[in-house]
């Protein structure tokens, strides 16, 4: 049985083909530019060699009859008929308060995101243009959206409600949703597994730093606060977008800058953050070299990023009272060892105690690692995240029914012999590359020794 999972962007739609049977990935690619010249898939199936191809795209439906295509292609394809294709999950950005977990898409679903497009413009247009193409194009089989909010409706109203009038939040929704959730979810039920505990017994923070970034409270297994807010925007300094900044600001650019608020919005999401900093650079990588020729700003930027996930760290364990283990995950979070030093440092006082080392030997999106000192009361841990795995998931317990809430319903990656076979077979080839890197993964038997320190 397969089960392919669509991630589709405004300009993008990425994707991934599961074998449900074999419990592997048979293929994953982007098709990028989307609506604009220049569209091109990026394509890798397994045991084959990467594959690439230009061809118009105008909509999201030419998109999605271009991967379909590839799939199937003889040389480059991963499956010989479509109607092997059982199911498709959606990623869906923002479900709002109607939404508590993954769905089956009929036309009532699809009305309610479109109900909540003004919650989401940059993403859930996208989001139901992707599910609309998909449906077309692949009639026959159950549709299921799989929304980044639902992770977070276990939030507290104490957290998720702004100091505004009331009337605003009854009347217009607003109040703080949160993103990552599913990020969060698969990294939050790993750190469980790998720290011997119950999942609904187990406090984290977890930080998803990548080009949009945000943090999670973790309290027995649930989300009850996170750094995004209304829209992904608030929060934590991210590659194009600001997080949290004085509400005043915007008004006093309109009036002294004469700038009109479309262009605010623009420039909070899409000028801001590190590359608003650096005036050149997102891509982490970049900004560290820059760092190092002797860029004052890209020093900045690393300073200020790291200093805010710092702060966040902070407020998020006070509000926890106790934290079992910070997590990292997503780009930044899993290969960024600069970032997260910074964000670690002088957190001795509160049990937080890195190994400067292990940090940076971990730089693999390829395994999970341990990164703290052996002697720090709160574990550090890097979790590379598995959004599609979820996804799949969810897709395919929906289609079965039985599927349910997240706290009554258990995923195969918390299983304690649950392995990644697909990035199983790069951790030789990271180890031979990283010195370090092999005495630092989290094993089965090193994740037990984890569990009982008297082990070791």
């Amino acid at each position: 049985m397969v089960i392919m999972t669509l991630n589709c962007g405004s300009s993008s739609v990425k994707y991934q083909v599961y074998d449900w049977n074999a419990r592997e990935a048979l293929a994953s690619g982007i098709v990028e530019r989307v609506t604009q010249e220049g569209s091109v898939i990026r394509h890798k199936a397994r045991g084959k060699d990467e594959f690439e191809k230009q061809q118009p795209c105008p909509d999201h439906r030419e998109a999605i009859q271009l991967i379909i295509s590839t799939i199937l292609d003889p040389q480059h394809g991963a499956i010989t008929d479509i109607d092997a294709i059982k199911a498709v999950g959606h990623r869906v950005v923002h479900g709002g308060e109607k939404f508590a977990k993954s769905v089956l898409v009929d036309d009532e679903v699809l009305q309610t995101f479109r109900e909540l497009q003004s919650l989401a413009p940059l993403h859930n247009p996208a989001n139901i243009m992707g599910i609309e193409a998909a449906r077309s194009v692949l009639p026959s089989v159950p549709h299921c959206a799989i929304m980044d909010t639902a992770w977070h409706q276990t939030m507290p109203a104490r957290a998720y409600l702004y100091a505004l009038p009331y009337d605003w939040y009854r009347k217009y929704g607003v109040r703080r949703y949160g993103f990552h959730g599913t990020s969060f979810l698969y990294t939050a039920k790993r750190a469980a597994v790998l720290l011997g505990k119950d999942p609904f017994q187990t406090s984290l923070i977890i930080a998803h730093i990548g080009n949009g970034a945000s943090i999670n409270a973790v309290k027995n297994g649930v989300s009850v606060d996170t750094s995004m807010g209304l829209t992904p925007l608030e929060g934590l300094i991210m590659g194009t977008r600001c997080g949290d900044i004085d509400p005043a600001i915007p008004f006093h650019m309109m009036n002294s800058a004469g700038m009109k608020p479309d262009d605010v919005e623009r420039t909070l999401n899409k000028k801001s953050g590190v590359l608003g900093i650096t005036e050149k650079y997102v891509d982490r990588r970049d900004i560290e070299e820059a760092a190092k020729a002797g860029n004052q700003q890209a020093a900045l930027a690393i300073e200020m990023e790291a200093y805010r996930i710092r702060k966040y760290i902070g407020a998020y364990a006070a509000a926890l009272g106790g934290v079992d283990a910070v997590v990292f995950t997503a780009g930044v979070g899993e290969r960024g060892p600069t970032i997260r030093g910074k964000a670690l440092e002088g957190l001795e006082f509160m049990g937080i105690k890195l190994d400067s080392k292990r940090n940076q030997a971990s730089r693999t999106k390829n395994a999970e690692t341990i990164i703290s000192a052996d002697d720090s009361p709160t574990r550090v841990l890097v979790i590379p995240t598995d959004e599609e795995l979820v996804m799949t998931e969810d897709t395919y317990a929906l289609m079965e029914g039985t599927y349910d809430v997240h706290t009554a319903f258990r995923y195969s990656f918390q299983e304690s012999e649950y392995q990644n076979m697909e990035r199983n077979g790069c951790i030789d080839r990271d180890i031979e590359k990283v010195e370090g890197l092999e005495e630092i993964l989290l094993s089965g038997d090193r994740a037990a020794r984890l569990a009982d320190p008297e082990c070791d």
